[in-house]
């Protein structure tokens, strides 16, 4: 518990700084996933159907609750409470998880430096999944391992209820980040293999297993047929226009070469150890970092193995082969400032090597605790001390310089925000009613600052209506919002073609950097809907 409380502290200390200059929706994709959680409730066909195809949906439904709140979708309120909350929950669950195997001074080296690392602390009040993914991830290992200790413990009882919880979060993180999916497998060939040497399959611990077995075989089939029905395309998600690949096609230059590690898994496991350890040391030891957490985790399973949980532990590794083949297969490159091309781009996948690092540093100050008891007991609490001591020095030299992931938000958003509040103060200038036909996934930011209920536009997300209106803008609704090259201004270059007095433009909106927008009044249709032509002679 008071571990928790000193979470909390960070966190609103963290949210204190953040708040009040604007850094919360620095991120387009925390925009992103604002705009979406916010339309499940305000959208003209508002429910379960608009959680969309490629962003799994659970940090959605987290934060539809607070999305509801016009306010708290403006200034990001709405993404950073519940990410707040995970912030808090991993702390606690990295503490109880250390505990399992150490004292509670090497426990609290890795509380340490996982909870005051400052890019954690800069995007848990942000509305990005990573502080879910990483409760969820850290829970679930805590879970696997404590229903690990009580199988060889012949507990079946209390082995039944972690399983169970066990089930719960990993379906959490199935349905909020797709290296989910491959966390979970494992987690439940670990349950399974423990299972077998317990021999307890017949016991309430069994009963578990098969609950285990059921759900998470069938959540990512879910996702299939939620994309089949929906799209029409069970595997829309990895093919569909907003999927990876086609991001990677539209913003390539045509005869640009591949982004470093494409179809080379070891170029690109290299990017995603820099990667990891660059948002939690500074450049000049982030091999150190690395090569320190191995050691530490080679000791772990020495000095440790006699306890019989390290197979959950080992799963904190995961994120390494996962993203070498997501990034040399999978078209989801990493750009960093100190490697080519030199720029930054999904950094923020590092951080979920976070809990590794400081779970098996911890490691490694226990093994030294250890070895020094035997020979100089004196001099063991200080070696505790010593690697709490640097992972202060470590955070204080991280929060001094500008994090990570936090530069990324802020170089990806100085085009993008400009640009928005541009967009907004356009659209403010249009009466406060009267339906509004735009595409908004680019920048629904612009929505949300001038505080536009979603369900005033007819946008991409509500299906045959957006179909419809595409066929005739000009009689679709009374305004119209075109961006260049987006399907809205295609739209209306076929329909001025058509009818050149058709729409009306109002205001064209640029900014360097991005695409510009046009805002056409209808002359077609009144600002109640009503149609005001029928045809044209």
């Amino acid at each position: 518990m008071f571990v928790g409380l000193l979470a909390a502290l960070a966190s609103v200390l963290a949210f204190a700084y953040c708040f009040p200059r604007g850094m919360m929706l620095l991120y387009g994709d925390a925009v992103a996933h604002l705009g979406i959680a916010r339309r499940l409730t305000d959208s003209l066909d508002p429910g379960i159907r608009q959680l969309g195809s490629v962003w799994l949906p659970f940090p959605h439904l987290l934060m539809a609750p607070f999305a509801m709140k016009m306010s708290w979708w403006q200034n990001g309120m709405a993404g950073a409470i519940p990410s707040m909350c995970c912030y808090i929950l991993s702390v606690m669950a990295l503490y109880r998880l250390a505990r399992l195997w150490l004292r509670p001074m090497a426990a609290v080296v890795a509380v340490l430096f996982y909870g005051l690392n400052p890019g954690l602390l800069y995007m848990q009040t942000t509305a990005m999944g990573e502080p879910v993914y990483l409760a969820l991830m850290i829970s679930g290992i805590l879970f696997v391992a404590e229903a690990h200790r009580a199988l060889v413990q012949k507990d079946f009882p209390f082995a039944a209820r972690r399983i169970c919880w066990a089930t719960l979060v990993f379906m959490g993180a199935v349905f909020t980040r797709y290296d989910g999916w491959i966390l979970a497998f494992l987690a439940w060939i670990v349950v399974c293999v423990v299972m077998a040497r317990a021999k307890a399959w017949k016991t309430r611990a069994g009963g578990a297993f098969l609950m285990m077995t059921a759900l998470l075989g069938a959540s990512p089939f879910l996702w299939f047929l939620w994309n089949s029905h929906q799209f029409g395309d069970w595997l829309y998600f990895m093919r569909g226009p907003y999927s990876a690949h086609a991001i990677e096609l539209r913003t390539t230059p045509p005869g640009a070469h591949h982004y470093p590690g494409w179809h080379n898994p070891w170029i690109a496991n290299l990017y995603y150890l820099k990667c990891s350890t660059l948002g939690m040391v500074p450049d000049l030891f982030t091999w150190v970092l690395f090569w320190l957490a191995v050691v530490g985790t080679l000791a772990a399973i020495y000095l440790w193995r006699r306890k019989q949980l390290m197979p959950a532990l080992v799963l904190l590794w995961m994120p390494v082969p996962f993203y070498a083949w997501a990034v040399a297969y999978s078209s989801v490159p990493i750009f960093m400032p100190v490697w080519g091309p030199n720029s930054w781009y999904n950094t923020r996948y590092g951080m979920e090597m976070l809990p590794a690092y400081a779970l098996f540093l911890a490691f490694l100050a226990g093994a030294a605790m250890i070895a020094l008891e035997r020979k100089r007991p004196a001099l063991a609490p200080l070696v505790a001390l010593a690697a709490i001591c640097l992972a202060i020095v470590d955070a204080s030299a991280e929060m001094r310089a500008t994090p990570l992931v936090l530069k990324e938000a802020e170089v990806n958003a100085r085009t993008r925000i400009p640009f928005e509040l541009a967009y907004a103060r356009a659209l403010n200038q249009l009466p406060p009613y009267g339906t509004i036909l735009a595409y908004t996934s680019d920048h629904v930011g612009a929505f949300e600052r001038a505080a536009i209920p979603l369900r005033r536009t007819i946008n991409e997300s509500d299906g045959t209506a957006w179909q419809k209106a595409l066929q005739e803008p000009a009689l679709a609704a009374p305004f119209v919002i075109a961006e260049d090259g987006g399907p809205v201004r295609k739209a209306v270059q076929r329909e001025l073609a058509a009818h050149p007095g058709a729409l009306k433009s109002l205001m064209v909106v640029c900014s360097t950097g991005q695409p510009c927008v046009h805002i056409y009044r209808s002359t077609r249709v009144g600002l109640d809907g009503s149609i005001i032509t029928k045809m044209w002679h």
